[in-house]
């Protein structure tokens, strides 16, 4: 072997070991976030499930997604609840976000109250089962997001592109109608703008939607790798979920195309009611009947896909 070729060899042989070391550093350094944000003690199969999913098969699955605003004094409340179902055999995402104020059973409670108080009252764990409950559908994951916080995982993935429905002014932001990137701090008050909202709470809602979203789609691309330290940290601060290690990476790998294409399903059919002068929000039974057969349907849980 030629000198020459001698040191293009080693050369190429450092670059395939420095890389597999960068590679190594960053698989152990994923695996202990997810340790970290992992809470075990929550359930691993729902009661509606016949059969626990299987991820490498590339079932549908279904995710709550629950933004908290936690609070110096309590455990905080969970304002943002959306409920995704994703469906690798479409390549399609159905998103549903439920009115925070929704009066519904709270489970384990043996009461009625709103939604959001089931995080309050007991954690992720009766916040899972309450949604589950309402929707009558399985929640196979839940991940909890800090939305105080969450504006860190906006940096870290390089900021989100929403499409901004109408123009609005909100802490000193200018937000333009149309698509529109923003970073951390401009994405905060992007999603809490409410009072000059026509659609008031549920507007605020679907802002809300839009950024976890966009956080999604940046989190599943390789340009997040660039920054995966700073992603990571940020994860390990403010997300907690029952996915395991092995579980998000078969999601990553089985699930990610479906990203492509996103539906949006809504409940506004219902009526506000004072009950003992608090404000709920009552579901319309009819949409909600709806809107459960669609999210079977998209899990293929319904009895005519079965047969």
């Amino acid at each position: 072997m030629s000198k020459k070729m001698f040191w293009l060899v080693s050369i190429v042989g450092i670059l395939l070991l420095g890389g597999i070391v960068y590679a190594n550093s960053i698989y152990q350094n994923v695996s202990t976030t997810l340790e970290t944000i992992h809470e075990p003690e929550i359930r691993k199969v729902s009661e509606l499930r016949e059969t626990k999913v299987e991820l490498v098969e590339k079932e549908p699955i279904s995710v709550l997604l629950l933004g908290v605003d936690e609070r110096d004094a309590d455990i905080g409340r969970s304002d943002t609840i959306i409920v995704l179902t994703a469906n690798p055999s479409l390549a399609s995402i159905k998103v549903l976000s439920i009115p925070r104020d929704t009066y519904t059973e709270i489970i384990g409670l043996d009461k009625k109250d709103k939604l959001n108080h089931a995080y309050a009252f007991g954690g992720i764990d009766m916040a899972l089962h309450s949604v589950e409950n309402l929707l009558t559908i399985p929640i196979d994951y839940v991940v909890q997001v800090n939305m105080e916080s969450f504006l860190e995982i906006v940096d870290s993935v390089g900021g989100v592109t929403v499409e901004n429905p109408s123009a609005f002014e909100e802490n000193g932001y200018q937000f333009a109608a149309g698509p529109i990137h923003l970073n951390g701090d401009s994405a905060l008050s992007y999603v809490r703008m409410r009072k000059n909202d026509p659609l008031g709470d549920f507007g605020r809602q679907e802002r809300q939607k839009q950024v976890l979203l966009g956080i999604l789609k940046e989190g599943a691309s390789f340009n997040s790798l660039l920054n995966y330290k700073e992603l990571l940290t940020s994860l390990a601060d403010n997300i907690r979920t029952n996915m395991t290690f092995g579980q998000m990476m078969d999601i990553q790998k089985g699930y990610k195309t479906s990203l492509t294409n996103v539906e949006s399903i809504t409940l506004t059919n219902g009526s506000g009611q004072r009950m003992d002068g608090i404000w709920y929000y009552v579901p319309n039974d009819k949409e909600m009947s709806n809107v459960t057969r669609t999210l079977k349907e998209h899990l293929e849980l319904l009895d005519d896909q079965r047969e």
